[in-house]
């Protein structure tokens, strides 16, 4: 037996395990301040859920075989064409618009590199049957307001916004023909990551001048203020500018707005996105985006049927857990232990009143071990400090004027004559401890 896990997959000892817990509960914390409702479903599923929303060039990026019912399937890359089908078979029945989440674990066949493994958990965020911005505004807001949670802030993670409604303006404003569109938005998506004249040759290629291809390459620099000077009154972009405009607007109102940075080459790489788009960077750029989304308006028909407008966004726990141990804001892993119960020697070898102190202690909420087999004294009590005990309990019934003791670092012994003055002593010190 191999003794590491396969290639791309994670062991999560309890330490990471509770990093991870720690990213789940901000998430769910945080989704559910926004009244969105949590949902699940399945990790296998058909696979032409897949192939009919990416085509057949995904199969080679996925976990894919057939079963012994002789079906196609995959596990699932993503959680969308889920989303898509649940949403589709009740929607007459769902009220809108649909505030949804899930925190699915995702599995793709790819090359693994950094934040980027062959399973992770990813939350998902989404919201259906809503067109106003104010939806995008609130989707953001979301986003944001975990990286608060999560105790980033503005100078360490920024939004880059964008819209391809404008975008599509722009390039329409500049009477760049719709079949050079695709070769434009490959171009923008690339732009900080390839040189200039690389761009520029890609733009000649699909057949825009000198004067166009610099027009293009000067987007990246166009903030909101530039825009409206520019294309406020333009007959095909005019429109889409002031609904961008307004969407900044509420995400000021929203209290995220020093997060935001309006940037035209976020295009998002996946042609379903039909509007507003965003993703979250950490300021320094040492990781890869943090979180991604957009309006998909389109999609829950081709996929499900159902004509619903739709934004969402996924948010993956595998870059967002790197940057917050870099930033130094993965809290350490606390003692499992919270009281250490250890039985007084020469007492009978039957431990009945350290058990009876365990289960009443364990049912007011304490998180309570104990030697399993009769040691010493001193050798129990070392065990506890070991286990990271916040407090221990020493049981001696030949005292039968005070059979417990109660030791914290820190204070004064305390002797307890019943059971519930002891358990009524740990709790209140629980309390304070908090």
């Amino acid at each position: 037996m191999s003794p590491k896990p396969l290639p791309g997959f994670r062991d999560f000892y309890p330490d990471a395990l509770a990093e991870r817990a720690h990213i789940f509960d901000s998430w769910r914390r945080v989704v559910r301040r926004y009244a969105f409702q949590e949902y699940d479903g399945p990790p296998l599923e058909p696979l032409e859920l897949y192939t009919q929303k990416s085509g057949d060039e995904i199969v080679g990026q996925l976990y894919n075989f057939t079963d012994k019912g002789d079906r196609a399937v995959a596990l699932r890359p993503e959680m969308t064409p889920t989303f898509a089908r649940m949403v589709a078979a009740k929607a007459q029945a769902l009220r809108k618009p649909v505030r949804w989440f899930s925190i699915p674990q995702l599995f793709r066949y790819e090359r693994t590199q950094k934040g980027r493994l062959r399973e992770h958990y990813q939350l998902n965020v989404d919201l259906v049957g809503e067109t106003d911005v104010l939806a995008d505004a609130e989707l953001l807001s979301v986003a944001i307001d975990i990286m608060r949670e999560l105790g980033l802030t503005s100078q360490d993670v920024r939004a880059r916004v964008s819209d391809r409604r404008l975008l599509n303006g722009l390039l329409a404003h500049h009477a760049i023909p719709e079949a050079a569109w695709p070769a434009v938005y490959a171009v923008l998506d690339k732009l900080e990551r390839q040189p200039r004249e690389v761009s520029a040759d890609a733009l000649a290629a699909a057949g825009l001048d000198g004067a166009t291809q610099e027009t293009v390459l000067g987007f990246g620099a166009l903030d909101l203020a530039a825009l409206q000077a520019r294309y406020g009154t333009s007959a095909s972009a005019g429109e889409a500018v002031a609904r961008f405009a307004a969407y900044v607007a509420h995400l000021e109102a929203l209290g995220v707005g020093a997060w935001v940075k309006v940037d035209l080459t976020i295009v998002r790489g996946l042609a379903y996105y039909t509007g507003i788009v965003f993703e979250l960077f950490d300021n320094v750029g040492e990781f890869r985006a943090i979180c991604g989304g957009g309006r998909y308006d389109n999609l829950l028909g081709a996929l499900g049927g159902v004509d619903l407008p739709a934004l969402g966004f996924g948010m993956g726990d595998v870059v967002l857990g790197e940057l917050l141990r870099a930033r130094g804001l993965m809290p350490a892993a606390t003692p499992s232990v919270g009281v250490w119960i250890a039985q007084a020697p020469d007492t009978p070898d039957a431990p009945q009143a350290l058990l009876q102190t365990a289960t009443a202690l364990r049912a007011s909420g304490a998180t309570v071990e104990y030697a399993l087999r009769p040691q010493k004294l001193d050798k129990q009590l070392e065990a506890g400090r070991k286990a990271g005990a916040g407090a221990f309990v020493i049981v001696d019934p030949a005292h039968t004027d005070s059979p417990w003791r109660l030791r914290r670092t820190g204070h004064d012994d305390q002797s307890f004559t019943t059971l519930p003055s002891l358990v009524a002593a740990v709790t209140a010190a629980r309390e304070s401890d908090r």
